[in-house]
């Protein structure tokens, strides 16, 4: 552990004028109110929050910060009050330390409806200075990075807390670099077998090819010696986290993707920023589609810098960031550049954006907001998005979050737009409703009179403004047929614990649930506002407990289907639990479930009468749900049987296997196995990436095999 002078020291490297008697008494007062107190390693408790100040001082930050992180967890632990430490160290700190204090004593549940409560008190704290959070983020760094000496559940509830609440907040305030640490370490406890898997491969790319990264930076920073460039070049791998993330979204193996290294070359001026990235087009192929200028278009929380994907060394993609010295500050630093000091006087960024502006919208948000969904909604727009910049017909600029859509940008222009939009044309081309926007595009919104908001847009609007306004529109118009269909949900969700969704039993809930009445429940369940699963478990917690350990069978799988219709999964998307669906009415037959993202719902978008709204019952599902993947393989002795024995070592089945094409050196396979829902599949697929003789591994889609009609 590190003494009192070892911290000063630190301080001292950027801050010479620091006063030395508060942090070394507030570290004599930390340590004698910690003395006796264990961490669960067997440590002295006081190693934990020298370590969390010295996490702070990397930032550089001043000495009333560096002083509560020293004491933050006094008055929680110990026998230490605001009285004495307002009296000893000043109220600044007594302030800061009371607030870090109560953001710990913020329970921050995973049930929605409690975490937005959470979310307002978590800002309110915030808001009275910025701070507090830093320490916050600082100490639950740590108490990640020493995770493993805590018991498996409490390992688990704490990465889950972290991946959902603290990692995004640290990106959202341009602390990047603890962002990615954080989803990092909450990876490893989550899912260990994906992460290792990730780490293996990292291991046998390098064997096969050395350690590209110095041969990468050495050839950038010979070609801009070449011309004249002076800058600092920087390589590094992705965090597994990050390339995991990427493999999901974009649904590629390992060996497809194209950005697991990435480099930085840090210049002296911006116009180098530009005549870098002139030079690196010169020498090497730019990848089409993989621009970013954050210079001209700077990200919402203060991020500036040129991102460009170049074909390098032996044909590998890699990513190069360029940007300024004080651009690069920005983008480790973040909120905290406003707090950073220099030999001793707070540095002054111009890039820096005060996330305390970010914060007062968000209380602005809190008083305005209808319901704690609401703003969630409000603030995880905020926290986890990037945004995407489109324009009207008329040229104006409209800023979106990343994932945004036409109905997105129609209500961001007026609520009048959103609800009469009929369709949407994307640079000319007309395009479904749930098309993802990119940047640079021009989107035309096309409006009909007496057009209605349909209850499909809540899964394709991403924005809390256009799915509050959707829901809003749909209770007022659809309440009727929303309380029916809720009714019949609720009746099978009772119906499953052998009770009866009675009148009585649904106003108690909606007591329960501080909602007016039943019919208020019903409405809320048929519009997806509520679970049915949720209203039972406020109810019947124990029973809903121990039914979640049963499995769903495949006849009660989805939940809204015509009585006595059985389940038709569409083969084109082969839908599983945990995917948004939806039900297709065809000519002579029931309806087929589609996944919501199945392109073969394009052509149907004009013939909203054949939609119905469908949900996967809630809970373990049996693993009998068919999904086709399609894999090509090394031909080597015995990799087709291992693949075999990995796929059922994920306990899932093998119900058919077909050869589509066979080479001297590979085989290209179609598998059909049997899993309980997404994350079910995802965990096969990444077991059966991770073997060294798979070249590629993705979901088979065919839309042939979509039904006719």
């Amino acid at each position: 552990m590190i003494d009192a002078d070892d911290l000063l020291s630190l301080v001292r490297n950027y801050n010479p004028r620091t006063n030395e008697a508060l942090i070394r008494g507030a570290f004599n007062y930390a340590r004698e109110m910690h003395q006796g107190q264990t961490r669960h390693s067997g440590e002295p408790y006081f190693m934990h929050p020298v370590a969390v100040a010295a996490i702070l001082t990397e930032q550089r930050l001043d000495d009333a910060t560096i002083a509560t992180a020293l004491l933050h967890d006094t008055i929680e632990d110990t026998k230490g009050t605001y009285a004495d430490i307002a009296a000893r160290f000043g109220t600044d700190v007594a302030e800061l330390v009371d607030g870090v204090t109560k953001l710990t004593n913020l329970q921050l549940s995973r049930r929605e409806s409690k975490q937005a409560e959470n979310f307002r008190k978590l800002f309110m704290a915030m808001s009275k200075d910025l701070r507090v959070i830093l320490v916050k983020l600082a100490d639950r760094l740590h108490n990640m990075r020493t995770i493993r000496h805590m018991a498996p559940e409490k390992q688990a509830q704490k990465a889950h807390e972290t991946m959902d609440i603290y990692a995004p907040l640290a990106g959202r305030m341009g602390m990047q670099w603890m962002r990615e640490e954080l989803e990092d370490l909450s990876f490893r406890v989550l899912n260990p077998d994906a992460r290792n898997s990730i780490l293996r491969r990292f291991i046998t790319l390098q064997r096969e090819s050395g350690d590209v990264i110095p041969r990468i930076t050495e050839d950038i920073e010979a070609v801009l010696d070449r011309h004249g460039l002076t800058a600092e070049v920087f390589g590094r791998a992705k965090k597994p986290f990050s390339i995991w993330r990427k493999m999901q979204e974009k649904e590629l193996a390992f060996s497809r993707l194209s950005d697991i290294y990435g480099f930085r070359v840090i210049t002296k001026t911006e116009d180098d920023c530009y005549r870098v990235l002139g030079v690196i087009h010169q020498r090497w192929k730019s990848v089409p589609g993989r621009f970013k200028d954050y210079i001209s278009q700077p990200k919402s929380n203060g991020y500036r810098s040129i991102h460009t994907t170049v074909s390098g060394r032996d044909g590998k993609q890699v990513e190069v960031q360029i940007r300024t010295r004080q651009m690069h500050d920005v983008a480790e630093s973040g909120v905290a550049a406003h707090w950073s000091y220099r030999d001793g006087v707070r540095a002054q960024n111009p890039f820096a954006v005060d996330p305390a502006e970010w914060l007062n919208t968000l209380n602005e948000r809190i008083e305005l907001a209808e319901d704690h969904d609401e703003f969630l909604e409000h603030v995880k727009l905020e926290m986890y998005s990037d945004q995407v910049f489109c324009f009207t017909p008329k040229g104006d600029v409209v800023k979106l979050p990343k994932g945004a859509t036409p109905i997105d940008l129609a209500y961001s222009i007026h609520t009048r737009i959103g609800h009469s939009c009929v369709g949407a044309k994307v640079d000319g081309i007309r395009v479904p409703l749930w098309t993802r926007l990119r940047n640079g595009q021009s989107v035309e919104i096309i409006t009909a009179e007496g057009q209605t908001p349909q209850a499909t847009w809540i899964d394709i609007a991403v924005t809390g403004r256009a799915k509050a306004a959707i829901r809003r529109s749909l209770r007022e118009e659809n309440r009727g047929r929303y309380i029916r269909l809720g009714r019949e949900l609720a009746r099978v969700a009772f119906e499953q614990l052998d009770k009866k969704a009675s009148n009585k039993a649904l106003a108690t809930a909606a007591r329960t649930l501080g909602l007016p009445d039943a019919d208020e429940v019903l409405a809320r369940i048929g519009s997806a506002e509520l679970s049915a699963r949720a209203v039972v478990a406020a109810l019947y917690p124990e029973l809903v407990a121990t039914a979640e350990t049963a499995e769903i069978d495949a006849v009660r799988a989805v939940i809204g289907l015509p009585p006595g219709a059985d389940i038709q999964r569409a083969q084109c998307c082969q839908a599983v639990p945990g995917e948004r669906i939806v039900g297709i009415t065809y000519p002579g037959r029931g309806p087929v479930v589609h996944a919501i993202a199945c392109p073969a719902l394009a052509d149907l978008d004009n013939q909203p009468d054949r939609w119905i709204d469908l949900h996967w019952t809630d809970g373990r599902h049996a693993a009998v749900h068919n999904v086709t993947v399609d894999v090509t393989i090394g031909n080597n002795n015995g990799v087709l049987g291992r693949i075999c024995t990995l796929i059922g070592e994920q306990n899932a089945n093998i119900s058919d296997l077909h050869f589509v094409d066979r080479k001297p050196d590979f085989f290209r396979l179609l598998i059909d196995v049997d899993v309980r829902d997404a994350e079910h599949l995802h965990a096969v697929m990444t077991a059966i990436d991770a073997d060294s003789d798979v070249a590629t591994m993705e979901r088979f889609r065919d839309l042939s095999r979509c039904p006719r009609g």
